[in-house]
């Protein structure tokens, strides 16, 4: 296995992919039998496919899995009866077990309350025209636009990379160096795996990623806390906040920020190429949304209902519960199956159709309840910028007859290699 160092970002993309992907079994065909038929079951479903639990190497807990929508918003939204505290175990374990979504209770209210802040629609709004339009189009589509043809997961997998990390406080004058603290944090998603012997070096890779992307990311705190933290990002939000009358120091400032690094990005470039797919596949919905921009946040919520990213969400039972009639017992782990209940036909009209004129309802392609992706309004602006960028500039967008067609694949972190 090469050393950490010379990770490149197009490898550990495919990597974390690769190691999410599970079986090749058509899932969504599998979901809706479970729907009808087994709403509810006592095994690990995604583990039975093949795909890597993010609870810790030894986590042999019984599990549940759930497939409908009814249920899984009852867990989701419910944060004292079904926790999260299980993540800074497994994932958490390579962020010194300081992550967002491993925290419960009180600490996980003070830390969100903490970097909110940064992800209102305020600060991301005045962002939109100022930064992220002109950075796409210069730095990213205008190469793009005189090549009559690309690859658009290419410019999927670096822009979210760029604008987000521009957020937080990394200087956006050294691309290189953005890039590769971007293929160390997914080096660290790829940290959990099935296999034994494949986890022993995983993990090892993964340890030796977190730790430069402290490292990195102690330098620009540093930095930043130099200058003065006089400005909008995520890093002087954070040295100037307080917390219980008293301010951050250095590390602990590092630690979040680092822990927030490897879901900053990915989740957003394969959204895209998703987004991009689920269009491509019907131009006359293309044509439509080119017509009439107002649509774009209407597709990018379909889209997510209909193909998310994150596939599911995992809980552990706080205390004896019961669950869809079945008995869950303390300690248990609650796999909820998100790709199915998004499509559940109790909760949506024509579930298994891509339709951008659906009334609105909550999906959980970014979570829900307590625990809902704090940087979805960002991540939703980006999408937003970018495809707006690519009507405008690319006006007969089409799929390439002479390349293979996009393919969405994925029983975890869900999406297309190429479009």
């Amino acid at each position: 296995m090469s050393s950490v160092k010379e990770v490149s970002l197009e490898s550990a993309y495919s990597g974390v992919a690769d190691n999410y992907r599970g079986g090749d079994v058509d899932l969504h065909a599998i979901y809706r039998d479970m729907r009808r038929n087994s709403p509810i079951i006592a095994e690990n479903f995604m583990g039975k496919l093949g795909v890597p639990n993010i609870a810790g190497l030894d986590a042999k807990r019984p599990t549940f899995t759930v497939f409908k929508y009814k249920e899984t918003m009852a867990v989701l939204r419910d944060a004292t009866n079904y926790t999260s505290g299980f993540i800074a175990e497994g994932l958490g374990s390579f962020f010194d077990g300081l992550i967002l979504t491993g925290m419960d209770g009180d600490a996980h209210k003070k830390a969100r309350a903490l970097l909110q802040p940064i992800f209102m629609p305020e600060v991301v709004n005045s962002w939109r025209d100022s930064k992220m339009d002109p950075i796409l189009r210069k730095e990213f589509l205008a190469e793009l636009v005189p090549k009559k043809k690309a690859d658009l997961m290419e410019f999927g997998l670096y822009f979210p990379i760029r604008l987000i990390y521009a957020l937080i406080g990394f200087p956006g004058s050294e691309p290189e160096k953005i890039k590769q603290y971007a293929a160390w944090a997914l080096a660290i998603l790829a940290g959990p795996q099935v296999d034994a012997e494949k986890a022993a070096l995983a993990r090892k890779a993964a340890m030796e990623a977190a730790k430069s992307l402290y490292d990195a990311t102690h330098e620009a705190v540093v930095e930043v806390r130099r200058s003065g933290a006089t400005s909008d990002d995520l890093i002087s939000r954070l040295i100037r906040a307080e917390s219980d009358g008293r301010k951050f120091d250095d590390h602990e400032v590092t630690t979040f920020v680092r822990s927030l690094l490897p879901a900053a990005a990915e989740t957003t470039t394969r959204t895209f190429g998703t987004l991009m797919t689920l269009l491509l596949e019907r131009p006359a919905l293309l044509e439509r949304v080119r017509q009439d921009r107002s649509l774009i946040p209407k597709a990018i919520d379909e889209a997510i209902r209909f193909e998310p990213v994150a596939t599911f969400k995992v809980r552990q039972a706080a205390q004896d519960l019961e669950l869809a009639g079945m008995a869950i017992p303390k300690g248990a782990m609650v796999q909820c199956i998100v790709s199915s209940a998004n499509r559940d036909e109790d909760a949506f009209e024509n579930s298994e159709e891509f339709d951008i004129d659906r009334k609105p309802k909550p999906s959980f392609g970014f979570g829900f309840g307590p625990h809902m992706c704090i940087g979805q309004f960002i991540a939703k602006t980006e999408l937003q910028v970018a495809v707006n960028a690519i009507l405008d500039l690319m006006p007969n967008l089409r799929l390439d007859p002479d390349m293979p067609a996009p393919h969405i694949t994925g029983a975890q972190l869900r999406g297309p290699k190429h479009v």
